[in-house]
């Protein structure tokens, strides 16, 4: 499965030197192109991939990821959407490869995409070592989320305690926690990953206290329920947090090797 992808939207007849741009394609096999069109396409190379699409739909498409009518008239007004085509064209969990991981619940994947844990205020912990797929899930869950136009956040955790660090220091704790608290989807990344210590621990309690029962958060973490008590200063903190997190929470636990290192792995096999 190829890693990037470029995609390519065009309606209408073809120009004459399109033949010679899928040669061009050809010679780069670790490409995939993905070519969106309302016209017939054979004999292309194996890395280019024909979707048929007409103007009306990817009218219709845009306007829906936007939420008003967009106006799209003219095959050349296309180039105004490119900043769009990630959005328009991503199906958020196709491109994972639960083959790789079979501890990914694909089911379970597709449900929690569908958002019906946002309608309950639940919580998702991932949970597994360093490059299992977390972040993937979690982002993936997230694009889902905005495109439904609910309030998502993203961010690592050792940013978000920054943030509310310095904010502490500057007197306006409470507009950074309100802030962070608004959203109707958060996702912290790389929870235990740095060490938190005494100050940091309660700062995060205070946010997490805040979002309880009113809002979803993703968590994303290496470290096991048992082991958080090494990653908060003090236990009591982390038990808190955990009360907190877990009462209304889907945990999905990730096992096995590396995602990044994947297609390494397999070639030594």
């Amino acid at each position: 499965m190829n890693k990037i992808a470029v995609v390519v939207v065009y309606f209408g007849k073809f120009l004459n030197y399109f033949d010679l741009w899928l040669k061009s394609c050809e010679k780069n096999p670790t490409i995939d192109f993905l070519v969106m069109t309302d016209q017939q396409l054979e004999n292309c190379p194996k890395n280019v991939i024909v979707k048929s699409l007409t103007i009306e739909s990817m009218r219709e498409k845009a306007s829906s990821a936007l939420g008003f009518a967009v106006k799209l008239d003219r095959p050349h007004k296309c180039c105004d959407f490119k900043p769009l085509y990630g959005l328009l064209f991503r199906e958020e969990l196709k491109d994972y490869d639960f083959e790789f991981q079979p501890s990914v619940n694909e089911q379970e994947m597709r449900e929690l995409a569908s958002l019906g844990f946002l309608e309950k205020n639940e919580n998702i912990v991932f949970l597994g070592p360093s490059g299992v797929g977390k972040t993937h899930l979690a982002t993936s869950i997230g694009i889902a989320a905005a495109k439904k136009h609910a309030s998502t956040y993203f961010i690592k955790c050792n940013d978000l305690l920054q943030q509310l660090k310095r904010a502490q220091l500057e007197n306006r704790l409470d507009a950074r926690l309100k802030h962070f608290s608004k959203y109707r989807l958060l996702i912290i990344d790389e929870l235990g990953y740095l060490p938190i210590n005494k100050e940091d621990s309660n700062l995060f309690f205070q946010l997490i206290d805040m979002r309880y029962e009113k809002k979803s958060t993703i968590l994303t973490t290496n470290m096991n329920f048992n082991e958080w008590d090494g990653v908060f200063y003090d236990a009591v903190v982390a038990n808190a947090v955990m009360d907190r997190i877990l009462h209304h929470a889907h945990v999905v636990p990730i096992s096995g090797k590396s995602y990044r290192l994947k297609d390494h792995l397999r070639q030594t096999d």
